[in-house]
C-alpha cells in the first residue's frame, strides 16, 4: 500500500523557519517525480515545490522562491520542504504527492493527507 505521510506542520510566527517532510513508502519512487502543494482556506489547491527524485532536480512555485527548498533523502526515502522566512500568506495545509510526470497541478498518482502550517503576523 502506498503511503505519504507528511510532518513537520505547526504554527510560527512571521519570520520564522519550519521543515515539512513527507515519508514515502508502499513503492520505489526513484523515476518519480515529487510535488509540495498548498490549500489556504477558501482558496485552491496551488503548486509549491516539486524535486525529480532520480536527479535532484527543483521546480518552484514564483511566491516561494528564495524562501523554500525542496530536498530528498534516497536512504530515508523521505522529501523535506525547508521553508525560510514564512509569511502570513504562507499558511495553508501543505499536502506532499507524487507522480510519473512533472506536474504542477493534478492529476498526481498519490497524495498525503496534509499538514497545517499556520503563520502569525
Amino acid at each position: 500500500q502506498v503511503q505519504l505521510v507528511e510532518s513537520g506542520g505547526g504554527l510560527v510566527q512571521a519570520g520564522d523557519s519550519l521543515r515539512l517532510s513527507c515519508a514515502a513508502s508502499g513503492r520505489t519512487f526513484s523515476s518519480y517525480v515529487m510535488d509540495w502543494f498548498r490549500q489556504a482556506p477558501g482558496k485552491e489547491r496551488e503548486f509549491v515545490a516539486a524535486i525529480r527524485w532520480s536527479s535532484g532536480s527543483a521546480y518552484y512555485a514564483d511566491t516561494v522562491k528564495g524562501r523554500f527548498t525542496i530536498s530528498r533523502d534516497n536512504a530515508k526515502n523521505t522529501v523535506y520542504l525547508q521553508m525560510n522566512s514564512l509569511k502570513p500568506e504562507d499558511t495553508a495545509v501543505y499536502y506532499c504527492a507524487a507522480s510519473r510526470l512533472l506536474r504542477f497541478t493534478a492529476p498526481m498518482d498519490y497524495w498525503g493527507q496534509g499538514t497545517q502550517v499556520t503563520v502569525s503576523s
